[in-house]
């Protein structure tokens, strides 16, 4: 074979040769035909842009395309990317810094960077980043002071729980002998028996106090000073509710509630000070107002509770006090002698004083301060109320026991009624009409029907009723009753303690009864209803309860009141 390989034809090799450069198949000459025509496109130059020629090419070229699309994207993907985060980092880089301060207790004092003040929580935006400082306070705890960084774009959390401070707890019962309990904020209980004396971190505590025969005292109180507490155990039965006693200066004859119920004036009768002014609840004195080298007798509030009205009998002056800042404004000259009562008119315009030796009511205009005119009534006036429509004053008389009626329209006065004993207060229920009226001669409460002009008697009472007062629903009537009398002096103590008495408004019918100390006088209840406060005038002593809702009293069966007929007499 191979000598015939050596002797091929020359010609055949020439026929192979063109055989391999012959024509593609049709296949591939229709593929080529078709991507080659006249509408192939160019490249750059005008050069034909080369083609697949082979399905397998096709797809190789198809893949080669998709791939730079996938290689274009992510790109921009990577710099979408890249801009964002730019962007972010130049937003952060202009965004202004920010805190947020929770303090423990609640109404802790927070100051941030010496100007920006608030109790409990403190968030403050819009700050510059750098250093800040932070000061954190509150009465019976250790104050924190500390220096902050904040940072751009950042919201800085700060919490501060300051440390409690120890102080005394120290109760005084009457009876001795009472076990208390007092439960801290941490939940400890200590224990003792009364007179008790311990120490206690500050916070909010619970105290409780009880007895075998007396009603169980509890008392809620924040702890951030020392505490002193000398209260009157309240006897099984006895609806009113003790929460503690105050001591003054001598002879507090009368008190009065702010109109908000925050603070207590008593009138100190053997002042100076003339007025001291008490926390109802916690007893702390918190002011006092000075007219003289005398005391005063009575003390009133306007409605909006930013004035008082008080009276002096040496001087028969009365005076304007302002309540916040305890100074007085002016002085007003009654004209007369030993002035005692004062009361407003409906439109507070007008001042009207009781003199008890001038035997005359004053009428003091407040717009001018200059006194208007006097008007002469019974012996020794005392108490006064002036009526809702500003037409009527009623003028109770002491010595002559005559109720006068003034119209305040003429001036024209006339006597309405004559107990016969020693009239001394007066109280309204404008709703019924009807006139409340202490005796304290015949020791009896009266009741005159404004609209009928009868008087008759209301109920009888213990020796010598003294201050009465209303509710503020109308439905429940206090009395302050001082015993009786010394014989001696009335300066002295006598052989009965005073008392405090509640009666049904409507029937009369009693509620519930308090033994109270040497010579129950000045009464008020809050206007709220929820604080009742008398002084024991002998004792130089004020006495703080809490009023149950009129139900409460209802389904107490009377209280005490029976019982306490048995426990008067010394």
């Amino acid at each position: 074979m191979s000598e015939y390989g050596s002797l091929r034809d020359p010609s055949s090799r020439s026929r192979s040769s063109r055989a391999r450069h012959a024509a593609p198949p049709a296949s591939s000459r229709r593929l080529e035909g078709i991507s080659g025509g006249p509408g192939r496109k160019r490249g750059r130059g005008g050069h034909r842009t080369p083609l697949p020629r082979t399905r397998h090419d096709a797809q190789i070229f198809a893949g080669r395309r998709r791939r730079s699309t996938v290689s274009f994207g992510f790109v921009a993907l990577v710099v979408g990317v890249l801009a964002i985060a730019i962007a972010v980092t130049a937003w952060m880089l202009t965004r202004p810094a920010s805190v947020a301060i929770t303090a423990t207790p609640a109404d802790a004092s927070i100051v941030f960077n010496g100007s920006q003040t608030a109790s409990g929580t403190l968030t403050v935006a819009d700050l510059e980043p750098g250093a800040y400082t932070v000061n954190v306070s509150r009465k019976g705890f250790e104050p924190v002071s500390a220096n902050v960084e904040l940072k751009r774009g950042r919201r800085a959390k700060l919490t501060y729980d300051l440390k409690p401070q120890p102080f005394g707890v120290s109760i005084i019962t009457h009876p001795e002998g009472a076990t208390c309990t007092l439960t801290t904020a941490s939940g400890e209980k200590l224990t003792g028996t009364a007179p008790f004396s311990q120490q206690a971190p500050a916070g909010k505590c619970t105290l409780t106090v009880a007895m075998a025969g007396y009603n169980t005292f509890t008392r809620e109180v924040f702890l951030d000073e020392p505490l002193e507490l000398d209260f009157f155990m309240d006897p099984e039965g006895q609806v009113l509710h003790g929460l503690g006693t105050i001591t003054t200066k001598g002879a507090p004859k009368g008190v009065s509630v702010t109109p908000d119920g925050s603070e207590a004036w008593t009138s100190i009768l053997n002042g100076p000070p003339s007025i001291e002014i008490f926390e109802p609840r916690s007893g702390k004195k918190i002011g006092e107002v000075d007219i003289g080298k005398y005391g005063a007798v009575e003390v009133i509030f306007n409605k909006a509770g930013t004035l008082a009205y008080t009276s002096q009998m040496e001087t028969a002056e009365c005076f304007e006090i302002d309540v916040r800042t305890r100074k007085v404004l002016r002085e007003f000259k009654s004209g007369s002698a030993w002035t005692k009562w004062v009361q407003l008119s409906p439109d507070e315009k007008t001042l009207y004083a009781s003199n008890w030796s001038g035997d005359d009511v004053s009428i003091i205009d407040l717009t001018t301060g200059k006194l208007v005119k006097r008007i002469g009534v019974s012996n020794t006036p005392r108490g006064m109320y002036a009526t809702a429509d500003g037409r009527t004053l009623y003028v109770a008389g002491f010595d002559s026991g005559f109720l006068d009626k003034i119209d305040l329209a003429t001036g024209k006065m006339t006597t309405i009624f004559k107990s016969g004993g020693a009239l001394r207060h007066i109280v309204a229920d404008e709703g019924t009409g009807r006139l409340f009226i202490s005796d304290m001669s015949a020791d009896k409460i009266w009741v005159h029907d404004m609209k009928t002009g009868a008087t008759t008697k209301f109920l009888d009472v213990d020796e010598k009723p003294n201050t009465i007062d209303l509710s503020p629903d109308k439905k429940m009537l206090f009395v302050s009753c001082r015993g009786e009398n010394n014989p001696k002096s009335y300066y002295i103590p006598g052989p009965e303690w005073g008392s405090i008495l509640v009666f049904d408004a409507g029937s009369g019918k009693p509620l519930d009864a308090v033994i109270g100390g040497n010579q129950c006088t000045a009464l008020d209840v809050s206007d709220d209803g929820k604080i009742l406060i008398f002084s024991d005038f002998l004792d130089n002593r004020l006495r703080v309860y809490e009023v149950p809702p009129y139900d409460t009293f209802l389904k107490g069966n009377g209280g005490r009141y029976q019982a306490h007929f048995a426990e008067i007499k010394k």
